[in-house]
């Protein structure tokens, strides 16, 4: 194998550069941020690429093109994690492109466009109540409100990014839309899969169809506390039992339609007291899909039907929409490209939603965006020490990706051009 165990040997070295060993996490700007992005830099400038840290934290390589004034593909994932992390997540993104590039290196090739790998600071948000970060600058969509946000030690973004050793207020020369260093034609990222369906199935990869659109909401349920043992049961106006009939309406509203997931992840009761009904309920709803029109359709039924609960329960209820971000559908074209790329592996193409976020799902704004995802084993888990992938699966989804490098041509791209190329090297 050319690719596999080497990735999964710097993986385990990334895994070290950790905030509460032995345990994964890495969060945007922290000192394991700036030890992990040095050690993807060096690997990056060892298989043949320029590299170094952008304004805001993210590492950025460029393997440039055989021609002049060539576009631009992307490619890249995080290099944050979640607390207790393991060890894939995004990085397999970061590492798997970085072994093409070495190969090509090796082989004195270019290819028609310039090839950059982004390591991007932060997709998970962890520190900062922020997430896509880094992406989300190069896509034009950076909010400067960010700045402003502060960790839990009261220690600003902005702050943070200049102790950081970069500059907050040069996040406007991120814009990967303005062509500066060349027109991006392209974004791809490669993946684990985050879930069971490829291992399930046999199948080493897949290809992306669209990454889910998210719509988060907190809710507050309001009733009256009193005492456990006087208030006879029909005369209650208990917050929690009142919120319990709507978490199970969520369940049962996404178990019945299809291509809908539903996840209640937070629940607080006050006063929370064994001996006292509950008064102040706060819980949340995040509700996922590839498709807008099915995910918009259940946040109204929500927001008609939970109101309905409340009102018999005599209670009140207070709806606030935390995010939503719509579908990002992947490119029909690159889907192609890597369905002829696995095919060309014996593997037969399959192709699967993604119900997690990525930083891919801001590209659409900047150029034409797909995604492959490699199996994970242990049931798929994700965001958990668990989290695992062979060196097998890792080489698999590596031929893939250099298959699609190789194979891809820019837009208008001429053959009389290529031929120009070959002839270079």
């Amino acid at each position: 194998m050319k690719f596999g165990p080497d990735i999964l040997k710097q993986a385990d070295v990334l895994a070290t550069f950790s905030e509460d060993a032995p345990q994964v996490t890495r969060t945007y700007l922290s000192k394991e941020h700036k030890q992990a992005g040095e050690y993807l830099i060096s690997l990056m400038r060892d298989a043949g690429m320029t590299a170094g840290f952008d304004a805001l934290g993210n590492i950025v390589g460029r393997y440039e093109a055989g021609v002049p004034f060539a576009p631009v593909v992307m490619t890249g994932s995080h290099q944050d994690s979640v607390r207790n992390a393991g060890k894939y997540d995004g990085l397999f993104g970061i590492l798997s492109p970085i072994a093409c590039v070495r190969e090509l290196h090796r082989q004195g090739k270019r290819l028609p466009y310039t090839l950059e790998i982004v390591g991007f600071g932060d997709e998970e948000g962890v520190r900062f109540p922020a997430t896509l970060v880094g992406s989300r600058a190069m896509a034009g969509q950076f909010d400067l409100a960010w700045l402003d946000r502060t960790d839990a030690n009261g220690v600003s973004m902005r702050q943070a990014i200049i102790d950081f050793g970069g500059d907050p207020d040069a996040w406007q020369s991120l814009d990967r839309r303005d062509g500066e260093h060349g027109e991006v034609v392209a974004f791809v990222e490669s993946h684990i899969e985050q879930g069971p369906v490829l291992l399930n199935e046999g199948l080493a990869v897949g290809v992306v169809t669209a990454i889910a659109g998210a719509t988060r909401m907190r809710l507050n349920v309001t009733g009256l506390a009193g005492h456990a043992g006087t208030v006879p049961m029909g005369a209650r106006q208990d917050a929690l039992t009142s919120a319990a009939e709507m978490i199970l309406l969520v369940e049962r509203y996404c178990t019945e339609n299809a291509g809908l997931v539903g996840t209640v992840g937070k629940l607080t009761v006050k006063p929370g007291a064994i001996n006292v009904i509950p008064q102040d309920v706060e819980f949340t709803i995040d509700v996922r899909s590839g498709t807008d029109s099915i995910r918009t359709a259940a946040v109204a039924a929500f927001k008609s039907e939970l109101p309905r609960i409340a009102a018999r329960r005599n209670v009140r209820l207070a709806i606030e929409t935390l995010y939503d971000e719509p579908a990002a559908l992947c490119d029909p074209a690159l889907q192609k490209q890597f369905e002829v790329a696995i095919a060309a592996q014996g593997i037969a193409p399959r192709y699967l939603p993604s119900g997690a976020g990525h930083d891919a799902m801001v590209f659409p704004a900047v150029a034409p965006m797909a995604m492959l995802f490699m199996r994970c084993g242990n049931n798929g888990i994700s965001h958990h020490p668990d989290e695992t992938i062979t060196a097998e699966d890792a080489e698999t989804a590596t031929q893939v990706l250099l298959h699609f490098f190789e194979h891809y041509q820019p837009p208008e791209f001429k053959a009389d051009r290529a031929q120009r190329v070959d002839r270079a090297i």
